[in-house]
């Protein structure tokens, strides 16, 4: 039985992520060079479905110059212990919960969700939007990555095929491949990018710009 929402247990999460999500370090190397491109110098950043704590880690570990106070909420306990383990609590605050319970107002320059709202349908997810639209102080940016679903059914087809054998290439088995793409719809839901750009002006955000897209996962930003 798995610990959290993902396709991995905690413990071997780091380790096969990879494999299954292509460019999956490009992902927290986009949000990297968006936070550079805001020229911030302080920065408090939530980060929700934070998971073993990747994003903060890379940002501690790149963003040298900018003073950075990190908040991490994830649903899953387990990833959370793993995230303290490596990060400790130096100036960063954990909490057990998930997007749809932050009860945070104006208080962050920046928040991130990783590929952690893509499992909620679409009430749950628009309080999830909404909630990390309302912890950003004004002008605040929000960065996304979330598995897509394109326009087209025949192009949707096109692209899990590419996914598939991405998978193959990187030696998973015929059977994993398939329970992945089998949690498509089922596990995780997938919309599309002008779904995206709908809910993220829904949400209250004056922009909605493109970040990254490629297979089935896309990455957006918006401003508060």
């Amino acid at each position: 039985m798995r610990d959290n929402k993902s396709a991995f247990n905690s413990f071997e999460y780091d380790s096969k992520i990879s494999s299954a999500l292509p460019y999956y370090e490009e992902f927290h190397s986009q949000v990297m060079d968006m936070v550079r491109a805001m020229n911030f110098k302080k920065i408090n950043w939530l980060d929700t479905g934070c998971g073993t704590g990747k994003t903060a880690r890379k940002a501690l570990a790149e963003l040298s110059g900018i003073e950075i106070t990190f908040t991490l909420c994830d649903i899953s306990g387990e990833m959370l212990k793993i995230a303290r383990g490596m990060l400790g609590d130096n100036g960063i605050t954990y909490r057990n919960i998930s997007s749809q319970e932050l009860d945070y107002r104006e208080q962050f320059d920046i928040v991130t969700a990783i590929q952690c709202h893509h499992y909620l349908p679409q009430a749950e997810r628009e309080t999830a939007v909404k909630n990390c639209f309302q912890a950003l102080k004004e002008n605040g940016i929000f960065i996304t990555f979330e598995n897509i679903r394109l326009e087209n059914d025949n192009t949707d087809l096109i692209a899990v095929r590419r996914w598939q054998n991405y998978m193959l290439s990187k030696g998973r088995k015929q059977q994993e491949i398939q329970s992945h793409i089998e949690r498509r719809g089922t596990e995780i839901l997938p919309i599309t990018i002008m779904e995206h750009f709908d809910l993220l002006k829904k949400s209250g955000f004056r922009w909605a710009e493109p970040l990254w897209f490629s297979y089935v996962q896309a990455g957006f930003f918006a401003i508060k």
